[in-house]
């Protein structure tokens, strides 16, 4: 297993300082360091920065968001990204959510699997230097009847193969996932839960003639060190709350049906129901413990210490912290500490 670090999004603040952190994951031997969209920072322009000041730590985007950008437009940022690193660039993809596919994009999201299968394919084939020519349901390049002309990427990539990951939830995008990424990007990943996603996974990877074996299981997981574990669960308790009751609707939302189908049927109900009564702190006192003790890494340095075990044993091969801290410097001690369990866990590839 390796350690990375998420940097998540990034809403206020100065950026900038920011970019410190992720300084600091390399100098400690952090393997990769991601960042997020929704709708605030994009992913490109802030990996350049983290790119610009960093030597070896790769760059991963967790995610870009396919509703933002054509497929080709993608594939010309990922080239390039990945050129200006020296090769360091991952490119993470997901459908976001239709409130921001549709309210923030202006992009229906109506068939989100066949969107997203169709856009790899593309972005595949742009990296490869194929004239761009498709005929899917969702793109047809160049448009049928018109102008347009079948062209070829411009310059020439460093890599025509960029690792390519899905931000994954459901069972179906799962096993799309396992067919035809190079990794799966999970969130509220638990080591207790992983076998029935990790099983979708695989039958996508069968699906295909493959295995398991080389595919890359990045959990994004919160981070908090401290010495009273429920006064750490406590700083993550709005977080899950945010996702569980307010990203969707009460008809749609992928966070609160995974954590239904974790077994936290009644919890996930009331979460969002406060949440969307505009009770939001109510909502975070709702969010369950053990909800949070098997999604985030919390605790003393030796209780993370130990727990890191079940994350390797379940199949995680990059565990990507997301460390909580009003500062700088206090996100900055968090990787030391995260650094220090990590080597002593022993679970290193």
């Amino acid at each position: 297993m390796e350690l990375a670090l998420n940097l998540g999004y990034w809403h206020s603040g100065d950026i900038r300082s920011s970019v410190d952190v992720a300084v600091e994951a390399e100098t400690l031997g952090y393997s990769s360091v991601w960042a997020a969209e929704a709708y605030g920072s994009d992913v490109p322009t802030v990996l350049s920065w983290i790119a610009a000041r960093t030597a070896r730590v790769d760059v991963g985007a967790a995610v870009m968001q396919i509703p933002a950008r054509s497929p080709a437009a993608t594939a010309m940022t990922a080239a390039t990204l990945d050129a200006l690193s020296d090769g360091r660039f991952r490119l993470g993809l997901g459908v976001s959510g239709p409130q921001v596919s549709e309210g923030w994009h202006g992009a229906p999201f109506a068939r989100p699997l066949t969107r997203t299968r169709e856009y790899v394919d593309i972005v595949r084939q742009v990296l490869s230097r194929q004239r761009l020519q498709y005929e899917g349901e969702q793109w047809q390049l160049p448009l049928p009847g018109g102008p347009g002309k079948a062209l070829r990427l411009a310059m020439r990539p460093l890599r025509e193969q960029i690792p390519i990951y899905l931000a994954a939830i459901g069972p179906r995008n799962l096993e799309l996932a396992g067919e035809i990424a190079d990794g799966w990007l999970a969130v509220f990943y638990s080591p207790e839960y992983a076998p029935e996603a990790l099983e979708r996974i695989a039958t996508g990877r069968r699906r295909v003639g493959g295995s398991m074996d080389g595919f890359d299981v990045v959990p994004s997981v919160p981070l908090v060190i401290g010495d009273d574990v429920e006064a750490c669960a406590d700083v993550i308790r709005p977080y899950a709350a945010l996702y569980l009751g307010g990203m969707g609707s009460r008809e749609q939302n992928f966070y609160n049906q995974l954590a239904v189908r974790m077994g936290f049927d009644d919890a996930a109900a009331r979460v969002q129901e406060l949440f969307l009564d505009g009770q939001q702190r109510a909502a975070a006192a709702a969010v369950p413990s053990e909800f949070i003790d098997q999604t985030a890494l919390i605790g003393p340095v030796e209780r993370v210490r130990d727990r890191l075990h079940a994350y390797a044993e379940s199949g995680v091969s990059t565990l990507s912290v997301i460390p909580q801290g009003s500062s700088v410097e206090e996100q900055r001690q968090t990787l030391r500490s995260m650094a220090d369990a990590f080597e002593a866990a022993g679970v290193a590839s």
